[in-house]
């Protein structure tokens, strides 16, 4: 049981820690484009197209929009973006409802360029999208 559980989170791990963040001159030179004044919007519809059942899911808005980078890894380049913290309960297929849980969205001209912490993103996703959030300026108690 133990093997299990250490081998895939060992792999996240690595996974994770496998790309260098860009350097300050790089995020310097990202040029975020306009802020999204309809941020709101933009992640609704993003949630309606995505999420397991849309029509159970609620999404509760903490912080952003505000000019950040995703983290890249070896599974996802870097991404840079207006990001939005906001926090997301939803049903799961078998109708129990889950806790609320930290959810980070990247927009870029008016698109949602990449994301932390969606419904079926690995174990590492609440970490970063925890990180991300307190970077905007949410704090968690």
């Amino acid at each position: 049981m133990r093997k299990s559980f250490t081998v895939p989170f060992l792999a996240a791990t690595l996974i994770a820690g496998c790309k260098e963040p860009p350097t300050k001159q790089e995020v310097a030179a990202v040029d975020y484009g306009p802020r999204p004044e309809n941020y709101e919007q933009i992640v609704r519809d993003y949630t309606a197209a995505k999420f397991p059942d849309p029509r159970t899911a609620t999404i509760e808005f903490k912080a952003g929009p505000g000019q950040l980078y995703q983290q890249p890894t070896a599974l996802r380049p870097l991404k840079y973006g207006w990001a939005v913290c906001a926090f997301y309960k939803d049903s799961f297929t078998v109708g129990a409802y889950g806790g609320f849980r930290p959810i980070v969205f990247f927009i870029r001209d008016g698109v949602i360029v990449g994301t932390n912490n969606e419904p079926g993103d690995d174990g590492i996703g609440y970490r970063f999208a925890e990180t991300d959030c307190k970077t905007l300026g949410y704090n968690f108690l």
